[in-house]
């Protein structure tokens, strides 16, 4: 279908862009840039839409990625390339394709549980683009997923899933209301698994991260970007941990620091 105007099937893709509500009513998602398509269409979440421009000479990665997703059901939409950079949100390269892509059931169940486990819960983290980071970085330190826990921001919003560089959409993401929610899954996985702990970063933590021991199966909490960890969380926590800094800084911001404690049990993981 051709799409030349801002009739109802634009208008709603672009509320997909600043309106959490619509995404959350429609279970969808916009997926912008080549690398984050290309990680889309390798995964196994549903592609609902591609939308792609009218020129007469793709390149050759949008022709595929637009073959790709057809084969995998997609209705296919073709916009002028006005409508459609404004979907993508780049005033400088021209864009060839967007997706539509279904949100995946937040349920902790999709996070694989095992003897490896290290996974990461945000505690109403603020900024979308520290939560596409974070996800990125437990793609890369080979974590098992992610949870973002309390009145949030939203990990499917485009800026989220753009700093994520495509991550946000294989690594498992879950939203939940409480701390007491994970708290029960934990005491699940503790039933299935035996010890299961719970570490907070703080940068008043009284064991620095090197000692702590992230070989067996953690959960990480990082606290809301400017109030740290909340005290249900604190309470929580079997184990509070800081990261020796030096210089002017004062503290790592959310990305930083989660990235740095998801390295270090990479690394003692290796060794061991």
């Amino acid at each position: 279908m051709r799409v030349t105007s801002r009739n109802a099937a634009f208008q709603q893709w672009e509320a997909m862009l600043t309106n959490r509500r619509k995404r959350t009513q429609l279970r969808q998602l916009l997926v912008q840039g080549v690398r984050p398509v290309s990680v889309a269409l390798d995964s196994p979440l549903e592609v609902v839409a591609v939308l792609h421009d009218d020129r007469r000479d793709p390149s050759q990665w949008a022709r595929d990625a637009v073959a790709r997703a057809v084969v995998r059901g997609a209705q296919q939409y073709t916009l002028s390339a006005e409508l459609l950079a404004e979907l993508a949100e780049q005033e400088q390269d021209r864009p060839e394709v967007v997706l539509v892509m279904a949100q995946p059931a937040d349920d902790l169940a999709r996070l694989p549980a095992g003897p490896d486990l290290l996974a990461v819960v945000l505690d109403r983290p603020t900024s979308p683009g520290n939560v596409g980071s974070i996800a990125r970085s437990v793609d890369a330190f080979g974590g098992s997923g992610l949870v973002v826990c309390g009145h949030a921001c939203d990990p499917y919003e485009p800026r989220a899933v753009r700093a994520s560089t495509g991550s946000a959409l294989t690594v498992p993401t879950v939203r939940l209301g409480s701390p007491y929610e994970v708290l029960a899954w934990v005491e699940d996985l503790r039933s299935r698994l035996g010890w299961v702990q719970v570490v907070g970063t703080d940068e008043d933590g009284p064991v620095e991260l090197a000692d702590a021991d992230l070989t067996v199966p953690t959960v990480v909490v990082t606290g809301n970007e400017t109030r740290g960890l909340s005290a249900a969380w604190r309470e929580i926590c079997d184990v509070m941990v800081h990261i020796p800094i030096t210089g002017t800084a004062s503290s790592l911001n959310a990305a930083n620091a989660t990235s740095v404690v998801l390295y270090e049990a990479s690394r003692q993981r290796r060794r061991a």
